[in-house]
């Protein structure tokens, strides 16, 4: 009996513990301040999806910035199309406001992989064309911003917030 206990207990707690990590996931603090940084972190990588995919303002398109990916940078195929995935369509769903945290984690890690790939000693932009490499400091604020997305969530102005008022009203 008591062996029973214990192991129901376990269960029990473990549960607990699930239940606390996804009301954690799945809570979003009811605040102006997130639309404002998802509309920014939108705003900024957009183009740049936009330039991989559809070749929009003065992009590549999508052929040619997969050539790129995979014969000039030696990545894989897929790494290839998951970034033009994620920084075309990451934006979107963060304008939106919906299913923010896993985009803004997806546009971090994408983020980080450039910095990680094309790490250099220079941390400035090049805004003069002095420097042979850009720097990282547009990054680390891409980065940055994406966190404080996944943590806080979507916020008041968005379509999860909407969802899930309605869903709440209903029960």
């Amino acid at each position: 009996m008591l062996l029973k206990s214990v192991g129901f207990n376990k269960v029990f707690v473990k549960l607990k513990i699930e239940s606390k990590m996804k009301k954690g996931m799945f809570n979003h603090a009811n605040s102006y301040a997130q639309f404002i940084a998802r509309i920014f972190l939108a705003l900024v990588i957009f183009p740049h999806g936009a330039q991989k995919l559809l070749g929009w303002f003065g992009g590549y398109g999508f052929a040619a910035t997969m050539q790129y990916f995979t014969e000039n940078q030696q990545l894989p195929w897929i790494v290839g199309l998951l970034v033009i995935i994620i920084e075309f369509f990451g934006p979107l769903f963060l304008i939106v406001g919906y299913a923010t945290r896993l985009w803004s984690l997806a546009i971090s890690v994408v983020m980080i992989g450039v910095v990680c790939t094309n790490f250099n000693r220079y941390f400035f932009m090049n805004w003069f064309g002095n420097q042979p490499a850009e720097g990282y400091e547009f990054f680390l604020l891409a980065i940055g911003l994406s966190f404080s997305i996944a943590v806080s969530g979507a916020g008041k102005v968005s379509l999860y917030y909407l969802l899930h008022n309605n869903y709440k009203r209903k029960v």
